[in-house]
């Protein structure tokens, strides 16, 4: 197995993992806290405020940035106590090697003693296929750049957007990209990211969305929470 000289495992100010790139310069997650921020903008103020809104016997998610697999873990766990159907598709271009995902730690914030088999299976299962992690989370993972992929229209209820940072990955940011996701959104449908830029509020209010400024994770003053008409 090919390794990943660039990239190296550290831990943040929660004692939760995180992965650092060199070429990048840039984190997975925040220094402050990696489970916390993931958390506060994607359960906390993704996942459970749609389901607050507008309880539904399922739910479908599209992320953006399958990364270290901590979000969609994070879901898998909150759908089995919650026993909630979630249907969740997640994008990568850059698949992480095992070497690293295996000494992720996330499992050990979690109390269900499935966690572990599920953090797995995330991330061993078959690409392009829709894999049941347990009865109340099926998977899909899609690996292709965002950029060459074809989302179905008004699929989803929720997205997770997760993308590196705009000074990062530009092109993930641009409006074209935006328009393409909010169209694959339902109506009602819920964004939710960490990034807070003047220019993503602006090109999703002119793509139609509602945008909420939300008190962001511990160390950063704001992320954006925005709803589809």
């Amino acid at each position: 197995m090919s390794k990943q000289p660039d990239i190296k495992l550290i831990t943040t100010d929660d004692g939760s993992h995180s992965l650092y790139v060199s070429r990048l310069n840039e984190t997975y997650h925040s220094f402050h806290g990696a489970v916390q921020e993931s958390v506060h903008v994607f359960i906390k103020s993704g996942l459970e405020y749609k389901i607050q809104q507008a309880p539904q016997p399922a739910y479908s998610i599209f992320e953006v940035g399958l990364g270290t697999g901590l979000n969609a873990l994070l879901t898998a766990d909150y759908a089995h106590a919650h026993q909630q159907k979630i249907h969740f598709t997640s994008i990568e271009a850059y698949p992480l090697k095992a070497e690293l995902t295996d000494h992720l730690n996330y499992c050990d914030y979690l109390k269900a003693p499935e966690a572990k088999e599920w953090f797995s299976k995330i991330h061993q299962t078959a690409w392009n296929n829709d894999e049941p992690i347990h009865n109340h989370f099926l998977l899909k993972k899609i690996d292709k750049k965002l950029e060459e992929c074809t989302l179905p229209e008004a699929a989803f209820d929720i997205i997770y957007f997760d993308a590196f940072a705009p000074s990062k990955q530009e092109e993930l940011w641009s409006y074209d990209i935006l328009n393409k996701i909010v169209q694959a959104m339902k109506p009602e449908a819920v964004f939710v990211t960490y990034c807070a830029k003047g220019q993503l509020k602006r090109d999703l209010k002119s793509l139609g969305l509602t945008v909420n400024s939300l008190p962001g994770p511990p160390g950063k003053k704001e992320m954006v929470q925005a709803i589809k008409a």
